[in-house]
């Protein structure tokens, strides 16, 4: 179970790795950020199956309420089943997890500053969990937080108004490029099984608009978590001016 797990988890340290970039562009200076990680089993637990959890945050100096909203937002990652409420604290999410555990069970939390560029800040949250069975189940998630306004904005608030369908159009062409790159463009049987369908995970980066795909939504579980990227120069008249990064138009 350990060896399966473990095999789960290598993939998971390549999906959490890459850059952490915090250079800003123009006059804004990075944020401040402190991180604060540990890695629990269960007390007295000394086997090397022992069930474990794993939590790494990068959390924003003299920033309570975004902090309180990463964690927030990451606890939903531990849900097992649509309808779950989350866990009230990731204190609550360790205590629950290591009292019920069994051997070879993990958990990893991570979130982390993706990138700082003009009055954008894109956090990435992912999340690993074993609790038996053939395989885990990794987890990923995005907040954009607007420097400028001072809270976490939504796709449909980066957007002008009435382009979600363009946008969602330009995503739809990010997808046929994707089906084109990994050999599924003419396999009418994959796309049928795999259609292009919409989802939360959004980010803003420096260089093109990401979308993020949860495990299983658009292609098997062994690809990952699906990326797709829609240039700056196809969301002109789409995306408000004030979110193209500097010179990107």
């Amino acid at each position: 179970m350990r060896s399966i797990a473990v095999a789960s988890l290598l993939s998971l340290s390549l999906l959490l790795s890459g850059c952490q970039s915090l250079l800003s562009t123009g006059d804004s200076r990075p944020l401040p950020t402190t991180r604060q990680a540990w890695e629990h089993r269960p007390v007295g637990c000394e086997d090397k199956d022992c069930p474990l959890v794993n939590i790494d945050l990068q959390l924003l100096d003299g920033m309570p309420e975004l902090n309180a909203r990463i964690e927030r937002e990451l606890l939903k990652l531990t849900i097992e089943l649509p309808g779950d409420p989350p866990p009230p604290s990731l204190a609550v999410h360790e205590r629950e997890f290591l009292a019920s555990g069994k051997p070879g069970w993990m958990s990893y939390l991570q979130a982390k500053v993706l990138e700082q560029h003009d009055r954008l800040l894109v956090i990435e949250l992912s999340s690993y969990r074993f609790n038996g069975g053939k395989r885990g189940e990794p987890g990923r998630a995005y907040l954009t937080y607007d420097r400028q306004l001072g809270r976490v904005v939504e796709l449909g608030e980066l957007l002008l108004p009435d382009q979600q369908g363009a946008f969602w159009e330009q995503a739809r062409q990010a997808h046929q490029a994707w089906l084109q790159k990994n050999g599924h463009a003419d396999d009418a049987r994959f796309q049928a099984v795999w259609p292009f369908v919409r989802t939360a995970n959004v980010a803003l980066l420096r260089d093109s608009v990401m979308l993020k795909y949860e495990i299983e939504r658009i292609a098997p579980y062994e690809s990952g978590h699906p990326t797709l990227h829609i240039p700056y120069a196809k969301l002109d008249g789409i995306l408000k001016p004030i979110y193209f990064p500097g010179g990107a138009r």
